[in-house]
Parts: C-alpha cells; sequence; structure tokens
C-alpha cells in the first residue's frame, strides 16, 4: 500500500464529523433518561455547576470517542457537531465543572451510574441469562500519576505512585463483563478498605439489572481474590443474597486444613490449552483439586465465624527450592491455590468458575487504555467524578455493541470505537432532516446499521 502522488489537504469542511457512531450511541443513552437521571439527582452549586444534565453527557460522549483527558473534549467541537448535538461544552468549561464536584457529588454521580446501567439493561441485551447465573467480580488497581499536584496521591500495594481505583463487574458464562460500580480512593489505601459497604452496592446495583432475576432465586456468585478474604465481606455477601467466592490467605489455619486432605481425595485435571512437554512426559500446565469442609474466621467471635468449603488447586513445582533455600514440607513439592466459597456448583465446576474472576483485569486494561489513561485534575473530587463518567462510557459502549452484533457484544471497548464510533460521516440535509453519508464499503457496515435502528427502538433484552 502506497500514499497516492498529487494529495494535498485542506480543513475547511464544515459538513465532516469523525466520529459518526456517535449519533446513534448517545440517542440510546438519551433514551435511557442520562440526561434526567443527572437533572434529577445531582445537586451541584456554584460557578460552572449549571447544566449538569448536558455536561455529563458531554463528557460521557467524549470518552466514547476516545478522549483521556480534559482537553481531549475538542474533539467534540469539530466539523458538523453542533448539528447532530445541542449542549456541546468545551473543554474549560467541563474542566469548570469537574472541580465544583464533592465526594457527595461524586456519590451522586454514583447513584446516576447505577441507575443507567439498570435502564440499559432494560433496554439492550447487556446481561443475557443473568437471571439464572451472574458474577459479581470486585478488586482494585492502581493508576500511576505524575507530578505533585493531584490529591490523594501515595505508593499503593504494587509499589507505583498513584491513586487506587475498586471497581466491580458483573458478568455472566454468555456475556462480557459490565461495570456495576467504582470508587476512587488515596493510593496508599489498603485494598479491602471500605469492601463490605462497596461490595454490597454493587450486589444491588447487579440485581438492578437483572442479576438472579425478578424473583432473585437465580444463582449470584461474588468473586474476590485473597485481599479481600475478611468476614466483613463474607457477611456482606451473605445480607445481598448471593454466594462468596474468595482467594483464601495463606495462614496456618488454611495451611493445616491443607494438610489434611488425604492424598486419595486429589482429583487430577488439565487446563484447555496445556502442553504436553515430551522430556518429562507430563502436562505443563496439569494440576489437583480436592476440597474439605473449612470454618473461617475463628479468631473472630463466633457470630462471625463461617463454615463452608475450601476448594484447593495443587501444582508441581518445577523447581522445589527457592534462592538455594529449601521450602517448609508443605510446600516443597506443590504450590496450592485455595477457595473459600458456599457456592453450589461442583467442585471442578467452582473452581474453574473462580478462575474466571480474571476477567476484572481486561476490565482494568480497557479503562487505564482509555479514560483511565489519565486523571486529568489535581482535584481528587473532580478525578472521582471522572472515573464515574469512565464507567458510564463503558456500560453504553458495551451496551451499543450488544445492539450492534454477536461480535461486537463480547469486543473491547477500543474495537467497538473503532468499527462503530469512529466512523467519519459527513452531513446533508433533505427533508428538513440531517442525512449521515458515510464511507462506503465500509467493513462494519451490517453492524453499524443495526446499532442505528435499534438505538431509535432497542429490542427486548435476553433473558
Amino acid at each position: 500500500m502506497r500514499v497516492s502522488h498529487g494529495v494535498s489537504t485542506v480543513f475547511d469542511d464544515p459538513n465532516l464529523v469523525s466520529c459518526g457512531g456517535l449519533v446513534p450511541t448517545m440517542s440510546l443513552a438519551s433514551r435511557c433518561g442520562l440526561g434526567e437521571l443527572v437533572a434529577g439527582r445531582l445537586t451541584l452549586s456554584g460557578d460552572g455547576a449549571g447544566n449538569a444534565h448536558l455536561k455529563v453527557p458531554a463528557l460521557v460522549a467524549g470518552m466514547i470517542a476516545g478522549a483521556d483527558s480534559i482537553d481531549d473534549m475538542d474533539l467534540l467541537r469539530h466539523g458538523g457537531m453542533r448539528r447532530l448535538f445541542t449542549g456541546v461544552r468545551a473543554p474549560s468549561t467541563l474542566g469548570t465543572f469537574l472541580r465544583s464536584f464533592t465526594f457527595g457529588h461524586v456519590r451522586q454521580l454514583d447513584a446516576v451510574a447505577s441507575r443507567f446501567l439498570g435502564n440499559l439493561a432494560s433496554h439492550t441485551p447487556l446481561l443475557p441469562d443473568a437471571d439464572q447465573v451472574c458474577f459479581v467480580d470486585i478488586d482494585d488497581t492502581v493508576k500511576a500519576t505524575h507530578g505533585h499536584a493531584k490529591q490523594g496521591v501515595g505508593y499503593g500495594y504494587s509499589g507505583v505512585e498513584g491513586l487506587n481505583a475498586l471497581i466491580g463487574v458483573a458478568s455472566t458464562p454468555t456475556c462480557a463483563p459490565v461495570i456495576t460500580g467504582a470508587r476512587l480512593r488515596k493510593g496508599a489505601t489498603s485494598s479491602a478498605r471500605g469492601a463490605a459497604r462497596f461490595v454490597a452496592e454493587n450486589l444491588a446495583n447487579a440485581r438492578a439489572a437483572g442479576a438472579g432475576g425478578p424473583a432473585g432465586d437465580g444463582l449470584v456468585i461474588t468473586r474476590l481474590d485473597s485481599a479481600f478474604y475478611n468476614a466483613a465481606v463474607v457477611a456482606a455477601i451473605g445480607r445481598g443474597g448471593a454466594r462468596f467466592s474468595i482467594t483464601a490467605r495463606m495462614d496456618k489455619a488454611v495451611q493445616a486444613a491443607i494438610t489434611s486432605i488425604d492424598e486419595a481425595h486429589w482429583t487430577p485435571i488439565r487446563y484447555p490449552n496445556a502442553v504436553w512437554e515430551a522430556d518429562e512426559q507430563r502436562w505443563i500446565s496439569d494440576a489437583e483439586v480436592a476440597e474439605i469442609d473449612y470454618t473461617a474466621f475463628t479468631s473472630r467471635r463466633k457470630a462471625d465465624h463461617v463454615k463452608a468449603r475450601l476448594i484447593v488447586r495443587r501444582v508441581k513445582r518445577l523447581n522445589p527450592t527457592s534462592h538455594g533455600q529449601a521450602q517448609g514440607e508443605l510446600f516443597a513439592t506443590y504450590r496450592h491455590h485455595a477457595v473459600f466459597t458456599d457456592s453450589p456448583l461442583q467442585m471442578l465446576q467452582a473452581e474453574t468458575s473462580h478462575r474466571g474472576h480474571a476477567v476484572i483485569e481486561q476490565v482494568h486494561a480497557d479503562l487505564k487504555s482509555g479514560p483511565m489513561a489519565h486523571l486529568p485534575s489535581a482535584s481528587f473530587s473532580a478525578n472521582g467524578a471522572w472515573l464515574v463518567c469512565a464507567t458510564i462510557a463503558f456500560n453504553l459502549t458495551r451496551a451499543a455493541g450488544c445492539l450492534a452484533s454477536v461480535f461486537h457484544a463480547k469486543a473491547t471497548t477500543a474495537t467497538i470505537r473503532r468499527h462503530l464510533i469512529a466512523v467519519p460521516a459527513r452531513i446533508a440535509r433533505s427533508a428538513r432532516r440531517n442525512v449521515l453519508h458515510l464511507p462506503r464499503d465500509w467493513p462494519w457496515e451490517s453492524a453499524w446499521t443495526a446499532l442505528f435502528t435499534h438505538a431509535w427502538d432497542p429490542p427486548a433484552p435476553a433473558h
């Protein structure tokens, strides 16, 4: 492929836009009541706080189109964008608006995001089969920041200087995850700080989006890693009517329980993409699984004790010593991974299901390659509001993908943006209506057309 000779350029066409896919996507947002929810919930006051029902959708639209900083919001003001959208605001105006947020206003925006998720789920097949089985995953991540001006920056558990974001997602075996909640925290905070309340909120948001079904009799499993292994989190999951699946810390009690498992009770398993090692005549990704009844948190008062089962996976170590130091007897040959769960799934199903918790890492990566590439303000509350807007944009993009095609329903945000959002269009006028002229032979024309058609009259969600 080579550039043709004799090309010249000029930025002079007022009827072109670079992101024609924002039209059906923001139409879907309007249909699901984003502006009305903001107007009814957000009580901002002061300079720059007016017209929140226009500014929040503008921030969301910019993020969907690829903005990862306040200055990038200028991409909403090119070509014929003002012919397609009203309420477009300058980046400086949106920055002033974000800086007017306090922690309480961020929580109000959380309420907007949770209700908007429920509306999206009622208008699109966002969480199919959630009435039967739904997984709610909770985890935090540290977003590195640069400079000394940002409030709340500190060194977290990863040793990276930045801010901590606690994220919750919901998914089913047949769909990609959507974000049920997000909370920005100081960089030096512990993972489990405030986790019990956050878990309760995310379970409520997931149920509002269809998890467990109308009667609440569907299976909802909350999956977490060992940083959240505590009695308060498990109690919050129980109060929310869900089951738990939590990676257990390898403390002395857990080690003692593993030691007591009879050798005859270990069941060999092989991972789907295991590789056969001819020299050693074994699968290099094989493992063994066993389970045992276990009571956790016995150091606390009796009311906090939790009886469930411990599912243990062990993998043979290729090197039984580390740095020349021999390991203890229990861990000299095997590496153990324990999951504490009250899931009704059978042992191997429960172990496989828990490994699916890794899906939340994909969401972290998606956010960090998009709106969370920069937490754009020195104000902690402004960055908190930015994160909530990012979750709204993520879920709206996912809903647009669900309306477009089966492929886009599980695609990443970057893929949906490239195929469906960043589609150049020329605006014409016919019969007092705007007509978008899109590129001929666009590879994803059928998916874009389906999104455009369904955005005005979305199909009923699949349950």
